[in-house]
Formats: structure tokens, C-alpha cells, sequence
């Protein structure tokens, strides 16, 4: 039995033959009757036995088309078992139990267990070629399952179809990742290195345009999520102004989805409250579907790859960095690298023609906005907007106030509250700076509560965090602020006390020293919102004790 040749792939004179076997061919299958006379002719003219005439006509009734005339293509099928059944057996049992495995043994070792098995009974080895073409005939998807696993087999097989994406636009859809750089950065004094900063970007799916990113030492967290939304959802003017760069950045609303991925920052409290209270439905992407957030991980390559011009690039991989040395060669900071992410992101991503949108991301946000009909959203009050997506913890406003990491606050409007309250108030803090939290009141306005003794320095979580796990190592179990609070300090101490601090202790004193201010970005600070009010002078707070309350409940 000869297999039929695909007309498409054929080549041009066997397409001719069958298009000449056609029109001998087609009137012959088109008569109530044939003579022998009629086939001897059409024999004749073909070039071709009696009996063939008779099989093509057979043929082109059952498939009155011209490819059902090529010439069948010689050799023996691919379906064709010349083997014994039983050898036919012990190769289908070897591919299934050696060959489709997790350990991935390649034909050779396939091989010696079918001779092995054919020994054992008494039987001749197939050869290899006969065990390859068994393998050729397997599913593809189900090798790859069998041998890489079942998410690989759906990456590489599973049909994506239309993309989810198409048709949107401007804010309709934002994608928020985070992703380490390839460069490292160095202090603002001595310029020592510090190590890899991270960086959390935010994209609008429609238009390509980056909404807002924000660079930190800091691993992601909440309040990275946080800052990259305000800046994303408020207007940039002040924050490009306070980074001496004039670019135009005419990005801003709030979105209708946030796309995310799984990370437990995208799956706080913090993040979905304060999306709902904005109306900003959150979408998570499906495990093990790396495709639904192929927009940002796009931009995020495309970043990295011109970050590797910089000073200081670890490039992607070892191999990649070869003898380059990026300890040695590190010259940026990590306000250096956040200026020239913005000119990169702004002043270059921005204007240039991307590939699948054929115009510039700019372009096709202008644009955007002008079908969409409408004027983005904005939120009522920027430090609000920053504050409800900042973590926080349900409180009682004891009669000495707020306790929050063992640490004491309070603030005078709390007076009212103090000790008269059983119900628990929403605290926000932010883990940068823990010398104030804000407290939420029922009409919903956030007051700053700094600590109860104005005097304490400032810390933030991770020294807190690590002033914890030192003073529990030492067997202490009652924690208190003084406690909390001495044991930074002497850290602190120790810190700046060494000749030769390593990477992770240069971090430390960088993020001391760069601690923001203990609440909302400024518009001084940040360029996001209003600035607080200044603090009255020529007062001495930590002389201040708060009001007397007369306690009204019963005994």
C-alpha cells in the first residue's frame, strides 16, 4: 500500500501528471458506463495499465478531486509492523515504563533494556532504527508530559488562541511585577557597592505606556505595591520636577483591573481593601499560565536589557558576564539608577514605535483616551489613596493610647476615644518609618499618631524585626519599647562602628539614612500629594504627657 503525497508540498511537474490524469480521468468517472474501448484509450494517453485506469477512476469517485490522481508516493508505510507481535510488545512496554519517565533516558539506555527483555525470552533484538521510528510515531505532547512534566507539555502544546487582551482600553487593564536589576549600586558617600536593587513596574495593557515604578533596596512588599499605585494613579509633574528631569509624562487615572501574579505582597488585605474601596477589581494570574502576564515580563526584559549598558551589570547569567567584573566597575546610585530608569521608561520606551502596536506607546495612550470618552479617575485625596493601601492592624485606643510592635503612640484627638472604646480601630503604618502610624476615624479621615515619647528616633520594621529576634536569642520574653528600642540603637552602634561593613550592612545604613518622612509622600518628598502641615516651634514635645481621662466604665 502505497501513502498519498500532500498536493500542497509537491512538486511542480508530479502536480502537472496528476493535473493531465484528470482531465482523462474525470469524463470517464462522470459516464453511466465504461467500455473497454474507453479504457484502452484512456491507457494509451496515460501511459498506464488498464487496471490502473481502473483504480483511478475508483479513486476519483470516491474524492472528485485532483489530488486524489497524484502519483501515491513509494515505500512502505510508516503504520507497517514487520516485527513479532511479542517484540512488538516488549518495545511498547520498554517506551512505557524506561523511555516516558522523569529521569529522561535517551534511546541508547532504551536499547539495552529492549535486548535485555529480548534475551530473557529467547528473542531477536529489533534494530535502532526500527525503536526510532516507534518513537517518531509517539505524541509529542504526551512524551513531553511523560519526560518534563505536565506544565511544560502546556506551555509548549496547549493552544492559546485569542489573547484576552485585544480590544482594551487605556486603564481598563494594568499589569503590576516586580523584578531585581542586573546592575549594582553603590552608596551616596564613599561609593561602596550595596548590591542588586528591585523594581516594581506597573504597564497599561492597551497602550504599552509605563503607569508608575518604583525602586527600592528593599525586597517587594506592601508598601512597594502601594507606592507604585500612587504613582501610577496621580499626576508625575512634581515628581519629575524634584528629579531636575523635563520629560513629559502625561499618565495617570485609576485603573479598572489590576493583572498580578501570586506573590503573597498581591494578596494582602491592604491590597484588595483598597482596591475595592477604589473600585479596582483584582485579577490574579492562573497558576502555572506565565503567558496572562506576558505584557509586563515583555517590558521587564526589555528593561533589563538596557540596564546591562550600565556601570556595574551582572548581566542575565554568569556565562553572559564572562571576565567583567560589576564589584569593580560599579559607579551608580540608586538615585542615579531611578533618574535614568526614568529617562529611559519616559524619554525613550515611551516615543518609540513598539512592535505590536506599530506606534509609540505615547501615541497609542493619546489616542486611547480619546475613544475611551471619557476622562481617567483620580482619587479624591493623593495621601488618602496612598494610606488605604498601606498595611494595618485593628487596635484598641487604650487611655495611653495606641500599641502597636510594642511601641506607644498617641496623639491628642485620640482623647475622646481613650479608654471609652471597646470596638477596634484600623491602625496604618508604613514598615519604612515606624515613628508615626495613622488612625482611621469613622468618617474615614486618616490623623497622623506619632510616638508617645516625641523623643524616640525613628526605626523602621526590618531593624524592629531584627531587634526582636536578637533579644529573643538572649532568652528575653516580655519585650518592651524600651527594650525594642535600646537593642536598635546598639545595632545601629555596632554598625557604624565597622571599619569594613559588607554589602548587607552598607544596605542597612543607606536605608537609615534615606528613611522617608513617617507618612504619605510629600509633595516636597515625593511629588504626590499636599505637603503636612509644618509642626509648630519652640515646643518641647517629649515634655508633653497626654490628657487626663476620666474612665466612665463600669466596674
Amino acid at each position: 500500500m502505497k501513502a498519498k503525497p500532500d498536493f500542497q508540498s509537491v512538486s511542480q511537474p508530479v502536480w502537472d501528471r496528476a493535473c493531465e490524469r484528470e482531465a482523462v480521468i474525470r469524463p470517464l468517472a462522470q459516464a453511466d458506463q465504461l467500455s473497454p474501448e474507453q479504457v484502452g484509450a484512456a491507457a494509451v494517453r496515460l501511459g498506464l495499465s488498464r487496471s490502473s485506469v481502473y483504480r483511478l477512476v475508483a479513486r476519483f469517485k470516491r474524492r472528485p478531486t485532483t489530488s486524489s490522481l497524484l502519483p501515491a508516493k513509494a515505500g512502505r508505510p510508516g503504520s507497517l509492523r514487520l516485527l513479532a507481535p511479542r517484540v512488538e510488545t516488549i518495545i511498547e512496554e520498554a517506551i512505557q515504563s524506561v523511555y516516558l519517565t522523569p529521569q529522561r533516558p535517551g534511546v541508547i539506555a532504551l536499547m539495552r533494556d529492549i535486548r535485555r527483555r529480548c534475551e530473557e525470552q529467547k528473542l531477536d533484538a529489533p534494530n535502532f532504527r526500527s525503536v526510532q521510528r516507534r518513537l517518531a510515531a509517539l505524541d509529542p505532547r504526551v512524551v513531553t508530559q511523560a519526560r518534563r512534566g505536565a506544565r511544560a507539555a502546556r506551555q509548549q502544546y496547549e493552544p492559546v488562541g485569542r489573547s484576552p487582551f485585544d480590544g482594551l482600553l487605556p486603564l481598563e487593564l494594568v499589569q503590576i511585577d516586580h523584578a531585581q536589576l542586573d546592575v549594582i549600586v553603590v552608596d551616596e558617600g564613599r561609593r561602596r557597592t550595596l548590591g542588586r536593587p528591585w523594581l516594581t513596574l506597573a504597564i497599561d495593557v492597551a497602550s504599552r505606556v509605563v503607569t508608575g515604578f518604583y525602586v527600592s533596596l528593599d525586597a517587594p512588599a506592601a508598601v512597594s505595591v502601594a507606592l507604585v499605585l500612587t504613582q501610577a494613579v496621580l499626576p508625575k509633574d512634581l515628581w519629575l520636577a524634584d528629579r531636575q528631569l523635563d520629560l513629559s509624562w502625561p499618565v495617570a487615572g485609576i485603573p479598572e483591573r489590576l493583572h498580578l501574579d501570586n506573590a503573597p505582597e498581591f494578596d494582602s488585605q491592604a491590597l484588595g481593601r483598597g482596591a475595592q474601596e477604589y473600585g479596582i477589581a483584582l485579577e490574579h494570574r492562573p497558576p502555572q499560565r506565565p503567558h496572562f502576564g506576558g505584557h509586563i515580563e515583555r517590558l521587564i526584559g526589555t528593561v533589563m536589557g538596557e540596564v546591562h549598558l550600565l556601570p556595574g551589570t551582572t548581566f542575565s547569567s554568569v556565562a553572559e558576564r564572562g571576565a567583567y567584573r560589576p564589584q569593580q566597575t560599579a559607579r551608580l546610585t540608586l538615585a542615579e539608577v531611578e533618574r535614568w530608569l526614568a529617562l529611559q521608561i519616559v524619554g525613550v520606551y515611551h516615543h518609540s514605535v513598539h512592535s505590536a502596536l506599530q506606534q509609540p506607546p505615547i501615541q497609542a495612550w493619546t489616542e486611547g483616551l480619546e475613544r475611551r470618552g471619557r476622562p481617567p479617575r483620580q482619587p479624591v485625596d493623593a495621601e488618602t489613596f496612598f494610606l488605604d493601601f498601606l498595611p494595618g492592624e485593628r487596635r484598641l485606643i487604650r487611655r495611653d493610647g495606641i500599641r502597636l510592635f510594642n511601641l506607644h503612640y498617641w496623639a491628642n484627638v485620640l482623647s475622646p476615644l481613650a479608654g471609652r472604646t471597646k470596638a477596634l480601630a484600623l491602625v496604618k503604618y508604613d514598615p519604612r518609618n515606624l515613628s508615626r502610624v495613622f488612625w482611621k476615624d469613622k468618617q474615614g479621615h486618616y490623623w497622623p499618631v506619632p510616638y508617645r515619647d516625641l523623643g524616640l528616633p525613628p526605626i523602621s520594621l526590618w531593624e524592629h524585626r531584627q531587634a526582636v529576634r536578637e533579644l529573643r536569642a538572649q532568652g528575653r520574653r516580655g519585650l518592651d519599647q524600651a527594650a525594642i528600642l535600646a537593642a536598635v540603637l546598639e545595632q545601629r552602634k555596632i554598625l557604624d562602628a565597622l571599619s569594613k561593613p559588607t554589602a548587607r550592612q552598607r544596605q542597612q545604613q543607606v536605608r537609615r539614612a534615606q528613611m522617608p518622612n513617617a507618612g504619605p509622600p510629600t509633595e516636597k518628598a515625593r511629588g504626590l500629594g499636599p505637603a503636612s502641615p509644618p509642626e509648630p516651634e519652640g515646643i518641647d514635645y517629649s515634655k508633653l504627657a497626654p490628657f487626663e481621662v476620666e474612665d466612665w466604665s463600669d466596674e
